[in-house]
């Protein structure tokens, strides 16, 4: 079992930067394929990204394509996710979530999820 602890929320204007992390703690973090999604008001859970056990394969969901980037640190027990040229439409509560599978899958499934943090984009 592994506890994720999202933070790095915050409200920010248009075209700004962010950075979220998610601390894991429990059973070994490598052990565990990681990955990011959001939840704005009245809408479902979406992917926004994923990444391997390793770090070395990544995948984004094209609506943030070329803007955030996932990465994660081992050795820290931690994900992060870089968000730039946040937009309004970014505005959501963010969570990480944790897979024993080899890949997040993309529909909201994955076996551990954080409590979520806060993500607000104004115009």
């Amino acid at each position: 079992q592994v506890q994720l602890v999202e933070s790095g929320g915050g409200l920010v204007q248009a075209g700004g930067s962010l950075r979220l992390s998610c601390a894991a703690a429990g059973r070994t973090f490598s052990t565990y394929a990681m990955g990011w999604f959001r939840q704005a008001p009245g809408k479902q859970r979406e992917f926004v990204a994923r990444i391997s056990r390793s770090g070395g394969s990544t995948y984004y969901a094209d609506s943030v394509k070329g803007r955030f980037t996932i990465s994660r640190d081992n050795a820290k027990n931690t994900l992060y996710l870089q968000m730039n040229s946040l937009k309004p439409e970014d505005t959501a509560v963010y969570y990480c979530a944790a897979s024993t599978e080899t890949l997040v899958p993309i529909i909201p499934r994955a076996n551990y999820w954080g409590q979520g943090t806060q993500v607000t984009v104004s115009s």
